[in-house]
């Protein structure tokens, strides 16, 4: 029993992760009419988000080390709910700044160590339903800042909404503390019982040449992918508003279809991965995921099959991220493969913090048309790293 409600607070903490998200992209074409800022600005928020994530990701093994996982979640909720409340009053744009710096910090550690644990002591099937969690999460949103555009107050009270709900969260992690002590309780003791050398024979890994490659391979298949999902988080809405001429909650409530679509995916994806396996659901998310990016991407095209291609990218996505972590504990021994999720998800943040941002700068001097082509690069990539990585290991 409390095994299952340690899991289930394990997606809850997911999808507080996902909250967040997916919110900045929806409301920045609000936002930067009030704070009197250039379309691209959006890219430096981003930007610290994510560069304070992955720092946090790359450094959150000691923290964890010396406090444990329940502390560090707990501590992350309550860090990341002050700071969106923050983020509803802030009056001025360099204060959204210094503010996306607590944000970003309160992310990365627990986004890592809850990776590490679930590919560890779970089923790909839990770790896609994990990113499903927190696919409810940056679907939930959108939805409540479209709520909030139609409101008195604007962007300014989603962002309030959201940091309330995020504190209401704290609260049940405080409440299960107790869990997360006991468990660590038990790994311990059970590491201790397994010192005696155990793990993956020499021959079940590649040759140092060839595994020193896929060290460092498969991280970066993360930067690609954030290269995907972070930039249409972000970009979606103002090529909706600006590039196709929809209002700005209508543009919402489409971007909160393209993460419906990675929720609804991943629960799918649950249910095949025991039957078809990562590696091969990998490929067919990257080809669902082109497919729509070509859609999304011809502006002539009605608004029904420009919706069509939003939401085919979202479900190619769904299996993308979750079946290649998931994969990693299959692809190396247990010590290396933590190291890996590590990077891993310090990779993503990095993507996410480099490429939307970029994109925000192409888009300024090249046009808006030139986002989506870059997209769609991106997932090219992806399936040729992910390929000779296969091959690797």
């Amino acid at each position: 029993m409390s095994q299952a409600i340690l899991l289930g607070t394990i997606y809850l903490a997911f999808i507080s992760l996902g909250l967040p998200d997916s919110v900045l992209g929806v409301a920045w074409p609000t936002m930067r009419s009030s704070l009197g800022q250039p379309l691209e600005s959006a890219g430096m928020v981003t930007l610290v988000l994510t560069v304070c994530s992955a720092l946090s990701s790359f450094v959150g093994g000691r923290v964890l080390a010396r406090w444990g996982t329940g502390p560090v979640v707990t501590a992350s909720g309550l860090l990341t709910g002050l700071t969106l409340l923050g983020f509803s009053v802030a009056p001025s744009f360099p204060l959204l700044l210094l503010l996306a710096v607590p944000l970003g910090l309160g992310a990365g550690a627990v986004d890592a160590r809850l990776n590490q644990f679930v590919a560890a002591h779970y089923s790909a099937r839990h770790m896609n339903w994990l990113h499903g969690c927190w696919g409810i999460g940056a679907t939930l949103g959108p939805l409540i800042m479209a709520w909030a555009l139609a409101s008195t107050d604007g962007w300014r009270s989603g962002y309030e909404v959201i940091g309330g709900v995020q504190l209401g969260l704290v609260l049940l992690f405080v409440l299960v503390l107790p869990l997360w002590q006991r468990h660590q309780a038990k790994t311990a003791d059970a590491q201790t019982h397994a010192q005696a050398g155990q793990g993956a024979s020499p021959d079940a890994e590649p040759h140092k040449p060839a595994r020193i490659l896929a060290l460092w391979l498969a991280p970066a298949l993360y930067l690609a992918y954030a290269a995907v999902e972070i930039s249409m988080g972000l970009w979606a809405g103002s090529l909706l508003v600006d590039g196709r001429g929809l209002d700005a909650k209508t543009a919402s409530l489409w971007v909160s279809c393209f993460f419906g679509a990675i929720m609804l995916g991943r629960f799918a994806t649950g249910l095949l991965t025991l039957r078809l396996g990562n590696r091969p659901l990998v490929r067919l998310g990257i080809a669902v995921a082109s497919v729509g990016a070509v859609l999304f991407g011809l502006g002539a095209l009605p608004a029904a099959l420009t919706l069509v291609g939003l939401i085919l990218l979202g479900l190619g996505c769904a299996p993308i991220y979750p079946c290649l972590m998931h994969e990693t504990a299959r692809r190396f021994d247990a010590a290396t493969a933590a190291k890996v999720i590590a990077r891993q998800v310090g990779f993503a943040y990095v993507g996410a913090a480099v490429i939307p941002a970029g994109l925000g700068y192409l888009a300024a001097t090249a046009g808006l048309g030139a986002i989506m082509p870059a997209v769609l690069t991106a997932l090219l990539i992806l399936l040729l790293m992910s390929e000779a990585l296969n091959r690797i290991t």
